[in-house]
């Protein structure tokens, strides 16, 4: 059964999800700093076949690790439809959920699934549930990229209160499931000498 959805997901789903989609821009210098950023990610990893993105919006993640990995089979979730539009161009449509993070069912697992830039703008309330789906539908590897705080806060996002939240959610994730491990992590700085990174932290996990 669908559940209501909750402030933040009618957030990304509507007017202001279709407004970050258009803003989102696949040019050559965005994607050579996103590839700069997965080949991070990556470089602890093996054998990934199979990827599962919770909050995949247009596909640029999902691009990039199509063209890093070997033939992946790509899937997504993604709650915004017109996000899911160009989405479609890189992940086959009938492995695209349109629903939000928490209401994703599939009888399949994933070698890597990840989430970069989501569970920020979550409702703190239904993290658990979040960090179950990422543990649930990961076969191998978890995939988190961030911002981080010590301490859980609220930060006002492009005028609007209660739509990002920073805090250590890989501290929560591994502390909720003991058979899993930290494997690497590392930041992303606004000031990199290269990049003009987002200060994102990220945090690859695996089952033991």
């Amino acid at each position: 059964m669908i559940s209501e959805l909750n402030e933040q997901e009618n957030f990304w789903k509507n007017e202001f999800g279709n407004e970050y989609s258009s803003r989102n821009n696949n040019t050559d210098e965005s994607l050579e700093q996103r590839t700069s950023e997965f080949l991070k990610y990556l470089k602890s990893t093996h054998e990934i076949n199979s990827v599962l993105e919770f909050g995949a919006n247009i596909g640029l993640n999902l691009s990039i690790l199509k063209s890093l990995l070997k033939e992946p089979s790509l899937h997504a979730v993604e709650i915004n439809s017109a996000a899911i539009e160009e989405l479609s161009s890189v992940v086959p449509r009938q492995n695209i959920f349109e629903g939000s993070f928490n209401e994703f069912i599939s009888d399949q697992k994933f070698d890597l699934v990840l989430s970069r830039g989501v569970l920020i703008h979550l409702n703190p309330n239904e993290l658990g549930k979040a960090y179950e789906q990422l543990y649930k539908y990961s076969k191998r590897y978890i995939l988190i990229s961030e911002y981080f705080n010590a301490e859980p806060v609220s930060i006002d996002y492009r005028g609007y209160k209660n739509k990002l939240f920073k805090r250590d959610f890989c501290k929560e994730i591994l502390q909720s499931y003991n058979d899993l491990k930290l494997v690497d992590y590392g930041f992303l700085y606004s000031s990199d000498n290269k990049f003009d990174y987002d200060d994102l932290t990220w945090f690859l996990m695996e089952k033991g």
